[in-house]
């Protein structure tokens, strides 16, 4: 069973180490693991610096103020070219979950179970993303249950990134 965990408490700044952000020695998923590759960069890179500044962006069309995930070149609903990124709460509820107990990667051997999430954002026009829910694997986990983003800094990746996963609101 799995017993990678980031400790509760409030998030830092990259580089700096806290009791919510994952240290370079502790991570959630365990060592081995392939860096996130989001091509083409130009479209997600917005989203990859908001995290290392624990900020979660979305796409909006500035427009209508539809918002969108995953993002795209044009917006959904008026098939512009013209979208802005924006800070959204990083605040969700669970739309849906999963408890995997197959490994997809051989680092992964040791770490299953694990919790999958699908996380609701309702400040940001309901989109949905996807991440892990922290915390004990074989915890009860309730549709529509309160989350909140957790940014996991790998500062020793090159180049560094961070992973946004979700805990439990308290």
């Amino acid at each position: 069973m799995s017993n990678y965990s980031i400790p509760d408490g409030s998030p830092s700044k990259p580089g700096k180490e806290s009791k919510g952000t994952a240290s370079n020695a502790k991570y959630y998923l365990p060592a081995g693991m392939p860096a996130p590759l989001a091509e083409p960069a130009a479209l997600f890179g917005p989203y990859w610096e908001g995290t290392r500044n624990e900020l979660l962006k979305v796409q909006r069309n500035p427009e209508t103020g539809v918002y969108q995930w995953p993002p795209q070149w044009i917006a959904y609903d008026t098939q512009s070219f013209d979208l802005e990124w924006v800070e959204v709460e990083a605040r969700g509820l669970i739309y849906s979950w999963t408890r995997v107990w197959h490994p997809i990667h051989p680092a992964m051997k040791d770490a299953v179970p694990y919790l999958i999430v699908v996380v609701e954002l309702p400040h940001a026009g309901g989109v949905r993303m996807l991440g892990n829910l922290l915390g004990d694997p074989l915890q009860d986990v309730e549709i529509g249950a309160e989350v909140e983003a957790v940014f996991e800094h790998h500062n020793d990746a090159e180049p560094p990134y961070t992973l946004v996963q979700w805990r439990a609101s308290t």
